[in-house]
């Protein structure tokens, strides 16, 4: 079983994701987080590079083609884009890429509220298991999780980023 001396530096994704992102993203473009951990990821990204749109948060429970498997979560949040969708450059953020059916839920929110011109990923953590043809634009870099079990990240004091592994099931 993977330890937490075995996990990468959270905070050094962190870097090497906002260096390769500040080389590509221009001032208009608008950032939007996916819940929950994509959300502190886009916030810091947002107030690091100082884009002038507003920063977005989405929720993807019910865009997602597993629900029914998952379940009903308690915790659901309201999306928000309080920029004009239509013809938008977006950063779509996420904490960890895995099998790609959270990005292919966030795609089918962004275009409810409109089309945008352009839709790039950005993820701390790429899991590598795709079930989907997802590729990430920009991550800070690999996460190796066994099988059956879950990276999340938590934001500690200070917004330090710190991954931790726990059951896929959650005990």
């Amino acid at each position: 079983m993977i330890g937490a001396a075995d996990l990468p530096d959270a905070e050094a994704q962190y870097a090497a994701l906002e260096a390769a992102v500040r080389a590509a993203v221009g001032p208009d473009t608008a950032l939007v987080g996916i819940h929950t951990g994509g959300v502190w990821v886009a916030e810091r990204l947002h107030a690091r590079l100082a884009t002038r749109a507003p920063l977005g948060a989405i929720d993807t429970h019910f865009y997602r083609d597993d629900v029914a498997q998952r379940g009903l979560k308690a915790d659901v949040r309201v999306s928000a884009l309080p920029f004009e969708m239509r013809d938008a450059d977006v950063l779509l953020v996420d904490d960890v890429l895995f099998t790609g059916r959270t990005i292919r839920a966030a795609l089918n929110v962004l275009f409810d509220w409109g089309r945008p011109r352009r839709v790039r990923l950005a993820v701390l953590a790429d899991r590598s298991a795709r079930e989907l043809p997802v590729v990430a634009d920009f991550s800070g870099g690999a996460i190796a999780v066994p099988a059956g079990a879950l990276a999340v990240l938590s934001r500690g004091d200070g917004g330090r980023f710190a991954w931790s592994i726990e059951a896929a099931d959650g005990r």
